[in-house]
């Protein structure tokens, strides 16, 4: 019973010190990061997509993938904002499988946190250096945010963190985006009320210290649809729900109201081909109605270099261990259809 302790892990501060971020990263970061708060607050009509695979699982196949991608941030940078999904944790419904780089920077191998730490900046610094493009992860656990804080334009909240005192808070001391998932029973006034507690000012406590917050603008809900009682996914995407969340805003005094569109978790029922029409239906409500063009400020799509997924070990190249994930060449014209209609 109880736990064993295994090693005493480096702080933020010793990482950063070790693998710190050029100047020239940390003005184009800003440049980044105010790009993506004009589209929040209504200053740009530029379109976000946060793209990228289910989980950032092999350095080599994801900086691959993000030199793809960037690519096309330079055709379509007049009309989209891309922003490439990080994402080196994963949250496991029953605690089983893999659970991102931070935990197994080799998935293979057994876990190691001191090496994932290391594995995950050295990662979303790697993608920066190369691409321009700053990054985007989950914020599953709060007290690891500090350690990639000065790389990151874009931060998630996952469905099950969403109503957790913890991450609430810590959003509203974050200086970039974050978005609120809704729960997975799908109840948007809790989505909501995460989004309040974030843009508040706190007083708590963060890795032993009293912190105080100034609470979070930026904060903002993501809809990735819901699961019933009897564990069929329903979807969030349709016009009708995003009006009602458009209503359910205009009851509540928030700052920079906002919505991403996640195209696939329970909106698409892990069909991840399903990411194309739905994406392609959020636009076609954006513009059918003002009141959602307004709203809907992106779309979250997951995508690798490789359609589908795999199990651990089965060694494609650029194939997703996690979710499935639209493939490159379906995901580079999706983004250009974006472009053309957003």
């Amino acid at each position: 019973m109880g736990f064993q302790y295994v090693s005493n892990l480096p702080s933020p501060e010793e990482i950063k010190d070790r693998f710190p971020l050029p100047a020239a990263l940390k003005a184009l970061k800003i440049e980044r990061d105010q790009a993506i708060r004009d589209v929040l607050t209504g200053n740009s009509d530029k379109f976000l997509v946060i793209i990228g695979p289910c989980s950032a699982d092999n350095e080599d196949s994801v900086c691959d993938y993000v030199n793809r991608l960037v690519k096309v941030q330079e055709k379509t940078k007049d009309r989209l904002i891309l922003v490439p999904r990080i994402y080196t944790n994963k949250p496991r419904t029953t605690g089983e499988g893999y659970k991102g780089m931070l935990h197994q920077p080799d998935p293979e191998k057994k876990p190691d946190m001191h090496e994932g730490l290391i594995a995950i900046r050295r990662m979303h610094m790697k993608v920066f250096e190369e691409t321009g493009l700053s990054t985007a992860d989950e914020m599953l656990y709060p007290e690891n945010l500090t350690y990639l804080d000065d790389i990151m334009s874009y931060i998630a909240i996952g469905a099950r963190s969403v109503e957790n005192q913890q991450h609430r808070l810590t959003s509203s001391g974050c200086e970039v985006a974050v978005g609120m998932k809704n729960p997975t029973s799908g109840d948007m006034s809790v989505m909501l009320n995460s989004v309040v507690a974030a843009q508040q000012a706190h007083d708590f406590t963060y890795r032993g210290w009293e912190v105080k917050s100034s609470g979070n603008p930026l904060a903002h809900t993501i809809l990735r649809g819901a699961v019933n009682k009897h564990g069929q996914c329903i979807p969030n995407y349709h016009f009708e729900d995003l009006f009602l969340l458009h209503e359910m805003y205009s009851r509540r005094n928030l700052q920079n109201p906002a919505c991403i569109v996640d195209a696939n978790h329970s909106n698409s029922n892990k069909k991840y081909r399903e990411q194309i029409r739905i994406s392609k239906e959020v636009l076609h409500s954006r513009k059918h109605a003002p009141e959602i063009r307004s709203l809907v400020k992106g779309l979250m799509i997951e995508s690798y270099i490789e359609p589908g997924c795999q199990k651990v070990g089965d060694g494609c190249y650029g194939k997703s261990i996690t979710d499935p994930c639209l493939g490159w060449e379906e995901s580079e014209r999706l983004l250009y259809e974006i472009a053309e209609n957003c």
